[in-house]
């Protein structure tokens, strides 16, 4: 009877081991398989991929070369400036369809630069996904929403600290905790712009270069020794006066953010803005946002400039004669004279824009006119 049981035991043990190895098998089959056709289907798109780009490629340097066609024929008298003008509409419509829609994908992106490989590497950052690049959009947008409070509550703070906590005189963990928070600020925009830039963003390069200045100015404040008394007051003037030009500067951004972001969608919902373009100091809305900005924007520019002085003055007068105390100086006054020369240019094509709409506007009554019966 024992033997009996120890061989139906034995048995099953047989069973067991065969039904495993049997459902093994069966794994490792499925997992080849699966593998097979993963490859498989990875090859055929990449295929139709790399067909789908030489088509986007292709059209695009049609739009191109059918553009300059039609320029140079108006130049030279072959076509007529009112047929060129529907032409060249067409066109750019077709051109806003294949930048705009999920062939955009298969379109070259722009060059990542150094500044993105020193600090992510070689990863791509390009989305091929539309949904992807406006999550990408969305993102910066709330970045700056939040940062843009903190910009005029910590400078806000300090000050008020100073004056009714801090005997008038700036301690230095306070302050090279907030130039902590700009290094980071500013290279977390740094980051987000170039990437968005990659993604087809129209940010102007200027913007970028501004916020790499601003970067090293933050990083050199952080070796700047913060003075106390005695005359901490006099040593300390450019540290309040940044303060109070940094209040100015968040005030300007949330401004841009509530008014100009709302112009910008409306412009791309009429098709003059693309989905990827983001708003930032050289841009401006309508009319009226136009008279309250860009004000504010100059005497920002002015004020920075003003800051930068102060501390070349500070410098050359012996009151701190430290290395940092120039190289700030020089950094707010190049960022000021750029600022001051992107926004002056904006304006001026602003003002071309418009001029040329009123003409084409004022000429198109002027044929109603002349072609109404009398």
């Amino acid at each position: 009877m024992g033997d009996s049981t120890a061989t139906i035991r034995g048995g099953d043990n047989n069973s067991s081991e065969r039904n495993a190895a049997e459902e093994v098998c069966r794994i490792v089959e499925q997992s080849k398989e699966l593998q097979e056709s993963a490859a498989t289907l990875i090859s055929e798109n990449s295929q139709e991929e790399a067909s789908l780009r030489q088509r986007a490629l292709a059209l695009d340097s049609n739009i191109k070369r059918l553009h300059s066609f039609i320029v140079s024929s108006v130049k030279k008298g072959n076509l007529d400036p009112k047929d060129a003008e529907k032409l060249i509409a067409e066109l750019s419509r077709a051109s806003y369809t294949l930048s705009e829609g999920d062939a955009a994908a298969f379109l070259p992106s722009k060059s990542y630069g150094r500044f993105l490989r020193a600090f992510l590497g070689p990863i791509n950052v390009h989305a091929t996904r539309k949904d992807v690049q406006l999550k990408v959009k969305e993102e910066y947008n709330n970045f700056r929403d939040r940062t843009a409070y903190l910009f005029l509550f910590f400078p806000s703070l300090l000050l008020l600290l100073k004056s009714w906590v801090w005997n008038g005189c700036f301690p230095a963990l306070p302050v090279q905790l907030y130039q902590a928070w700009l290094l980071f600020l500013y290279t977390g925009l740094a980051l987000r712009e170039n990437i968005l830039r990659v993604n087809g963003s129209d940010i102007r390069p200027w913007w970028i270069y501004h916020h790499y200045c601003a970067m090293l100015m933050a990083l050199i404040s952080l070796t700047w020794e913060i003075e106390r008394q005695p005359d901490c007051s006099q040593k300390q003037k450019g540290i309040q006066l940044f303060l109070k030009w940094a209040i100015m500067q968040g005030i300007a951004m949330l401004l841009q953010n509530r008014y100009q972001r709302q112009r910008l969608y409306t412009r791309i919902a009429l098709g003059k803005a693309r989905r990827m373009d983001v708003v930032w100091g050289e841009t401006a809305g309508v009319e009226g946002q136009i008279w309250l900005l860009y004000p504010i924007l100059f005497v920002l520019q002015a004020f920075e400039a003003y800051v930068g002085l102060l501390l070349l003055k500070t410098a050359v007068s012996g009151v701190i004669s430290e290395w940092q105390v120039v190289t700030c100086g020089i950094l707010l006054i190049t960022m000021a004279v750029g600022n001051f020369i992107n926004t002056v240019e904006t304006l001026v094509s602003k003002s071309r824009v418009k001029v040329k709409a009123k003409m084409k506007k004022d000429k198109s009554k002027s044929d109603l006119l002349l072609g109404s019966p009398r």
